[in-house]
């Protein structure tokens, strides 16, 4: 656009020089030479004010203009190409004007340029001051104008008016000039008001541009916004709006020229009902509940070959969800069921499978619709959301400990979770396969695979069709591998013959089971304090005892109901123990306490960007076991740690264990709605870089190297100086 620019300048210069510009009157050396109006090629121009006299302290006036139909002069930033009218005054002693008033614009397309103009009649109002001491008497006040009119084509224009009036420094009213009032009601230009006290308007700097955040206590449905500063926005391109409670978040599209993002957004934003405000929206690192409650991020543009290459990813996200360790174990229990299925048993294979897979998408789909429901409501909320909760954590321990007291030999319930009553048995099969499904479900939530980051990110910002189609396609992944096996029974023949040996791999498998529960508990003990683990464990014993009456008398339903009663009380413990004994967080080993690491916060970032300072961001939680195995395996590694502190990187830990809103914002600014998110922020860039969500001591040396030198020296000259 800036070429436009420049070719636009030169003709402008040429054609202010050629014989063909406006007729201008003379100069003026007598009030014959000059005049209050004067017609112009395509505009009639005209200095006008509604007082018939000028009566102290001052009075109000205007520069008007009437364009012919299709011809339009231009705003305070003319946009792509133009420039806004100018007045240079002369002025009789005592006497002064302010600078003109630029009423709200419009755009104006103009071949591939975008303008911000006016169409059709336009006032700009300014206020005429006048000293104490003004002595009654003719009072004329002399402009130079000049303009720049436009259509397919622009003429350059100027002028010399004046207005002249009495002054009358003992008149009580200035009266009304009859001509100059007549124009002055007819023109219903919206001038921008300032922005109410109650109303907030934020931004946040995307890859492509700018998200600006704007809280007026009610749903905004209409928005245009209009820079005050030229190369900041590409101008023709769309501006999307999206509503949202209370509200509306604008997307825009930044100048391809532009290189550092400014830390204010100043301009003119025009909503529903022709109102207009001033507005200097600050930039923000993310948008906070507590700066703009309830705003979410807007939806990303929706388009068929995104929609693919989401779908894609998270259909590949959940077939490599499968082999992360929360999941693992529970498609081995599936293997082992089909390992222990005897031959007249394979025609049912298939419907296992289908079962298995149904089970997996109603849990998908079931969640998927408690989160839209939450959002709808105003709640920001992220994928695995639910292990921020202490009773699901502990109840998820209690779950776990039973299927591996099971396991472990101590009583036979199958994988339904249930008793093993005759009335039940021969649906336990099919009931087990779903309900496998559903716990496979529940425990891959904590484990974000690879690829799935950037798909559930898009997915719980786009539409609710998109959400569930992504989620759809998530869900298929994950149940793909046994379905499958099931779908092709000749494949089952790999698998070794049922035998004894399966009861020893049985009891094995509870292993893992009861380390996930140890890591349950670890979780609780971090984020909850001990007194939510005092009644974990008392839980856990409870469920033994429970297992203890289906192992000891497993025929007896007065065993049956005395176990229920039991896991009765687990649940109720449970509740109680989450409402009343959570405490503050334990501090084992707070990474904080190592010296290196400080807690995220954003205006911990931005202090530290301000200052020159790269900054890296680790958005983790105790629940996550990939954040955990990253941290030890990249993050925690001493040629890793020497790096950041070669380079003087800040580095920032954003511990989403329990909940917090300020991150749940920030990781969606990021685009994602789960951890682990890993940004490397550089100063002058407005957007960070992303790395994996797997990574490797090298993955993290790489980003690190590429830091800008001329960066990581000045914030390191500057912490040597302090």
């Amino acid at each position: 656009m800036r070429r436009f620019r420049l070719i636009f300048a030169l003709v402008a210069v040429l054609a202010w020089l050629s014989p063909t510009s406006a007729q201008l009157p003379a100069p003026a050396g007598s009030p014959k030479d000059t005049k209050a109006a004067f017609d112009a090629p395509h505009l009639h121009v005209q200095l006008v004010s509604p007082a018939r006299v000028f009566v102290p302290p001052r009075v109000d006036a205007g520069l008007y203009f009437k364009l012919e139909p299709g011809w339009h002069i231009y705003w305070l930033n003319a946009g792509d190409s133009g420039a806004p009218p100018h007045v240079h005054w002369t002025l009789p002693k005592g006497v002064s004007v302010s600078a003109l008033q630029f009423p709200a614009p419009r755009r104006l397309p103009l071949g591939p340029l975008m303008d911000y103009g006016y169409e059709g009649q336009v006032l700009f109002p300014f206020t005429v001051s006048f000293a104490n001491d003004l002595k009654p008497g003719p009072i004329t006040l002399h402009a130079k104008v000049d303009w720049l009119v436009c259509r397919e084509v622009c003429i350059p224009g100027k002028a010399e008016l004046d207005l002249a009036r009495e002054a009358d420094p003992e008149a009580v009213t200035p009266g009304e000039d009859p001509d100059d009032y007549g124009i002055w009601e007819s023109v219903e230009n919206a001038f921008p008001q300032p922005l109410p006290s109650n109303d907030e308007v934020i931004f946040q700097p995307t890859p492509t541009g700018f998200r600006l955040a704007v809280s007026t206590g009610q749903r905004e449905t209409q928005a245009a916004f209009f820079p005050e500063d030229q190369n900041i926005l590409d101008n023709p391109a769309p501006q999307t709006v999206t509503p949202v409670k209370n509200g509306l978040v604008l997307d825009l599209k930044k100048d391809p020229n532009l290189t550092a993002s400014p830390t204010k957004l100043r301009g003119v934003l025009e909503l529903s009902g022709g109102r207009n405000y001033e507005i200097a929206a600050t930039r923000e690192v993310s948008f906070g509940v507590a700066r703009i409650e309830s705003m979410p991020a807007a939806a990303p543009a929706f388009s068929f070959a995104a929609l693919a290459r989401i779908v894609g990813l998270a259909f590949l996200g959940g077939l490599l969800l499968n082999l992360m360790p929360c999941v693992f174990p529970v498609l081995f229990l599936k293997g082992l069921a089909l390992c222990q299925s005897g031959a007249e048993e394979r025609h049912k294979l298939r419907a296992h499978g289908f079962v298995y897979t149904i089970g997996i998408l109603v849990s998908f789909w079931a969640l998927v619709a408690l989160l839209l429901a939450l959002r709808a409501a105003g709640a920001t909320l992220g994928w695995g959301f639910q292990f921020q909760s202490p009773a699901f954590l502990s109840l998820m321990a209690g779950l776990l400990f039973f299927l591996g007291l099971s396991l472990a030999g101590q009583f036979e319930i199958g994988l339904t979770l249930t008793s093993a009553g005759g009335s039940l048995a021969a649906k336990q099969g099919y009931a087990g396969s779903f309900f496998t499904g559903v716990l496979a479900v529940i425990v891959a939530t904590p484990c974000t695979a690879p690829f799935m980051g950037a798909a559930i990110g898009y997915a719980l910002s786009a539409p609710a069709a998109v959400t569930f189609a992504v989620f759809t396609a998530l869900a298929l992944g994950l149940a793909a591998p046994y379905f499958a096996l099931t779908l092709q029974p000749a494949w089952t023949r790999l698998l070794p013959r049922p035998g004894a040996w399966m009861d020893i791999l049985k009891q094995a498998v509870s292993v893992p089971i009861f380390a996930t529960v140890i890591w349950l508990a670890w979780v609780v003990a971090g984020a909850y304090g001990t007194g939510l683990v005092l009644a974990l464990l008392s839980s856990l014993l409870l469920i033994a005892i429970s297992g203890w009456f289906l192992g000891r008398w497993p025929a007896k339903r007065w065993a049956t109901v005395v176990a229920i009663l039991i896991l009765f009380c687990v649940l109720g413990l449970t509740l109680f123990a989450s409402k009343n004994m959570v405490t503050a967080p334990e501090t084992l080993a707070p990474p904080e306490k190592q010296g290196i690491w400080q807690s995220w916060s954003a205006d911990a970032v931005n202090r530290a960007l301000a200052a020159g300072q790269p900054a890296f961001v680790d958005f983790t939680a105790s629940w996550c076991l990939t954040c955990q195995v990253n941290e030890r395996v990249a993050l925690d590694q001493p040629e890793v740690m020497q790096a950041f502190t070669a380079h003087n990187v800040a580095l920032f830990r954003a511990d989403w264990t329990r909940q917090d809103p300020a991150i749940t914002q920030a990781l969606a600014a990021l685009g994602r709605s789960g951890v682990p998110v890993y940004a490397l922020y550089t100063p002058g860039q407005s957007t960070p870089q992303l790395l994996p969500q797997v990574l490797t001591p090298g993955i993290v040396l790489d980003a690190v190297a590429k830091l800008p030198t001329s960066a990581t020296q000045a914030a390191a000259g500057s912490s040597k100086q302090k």
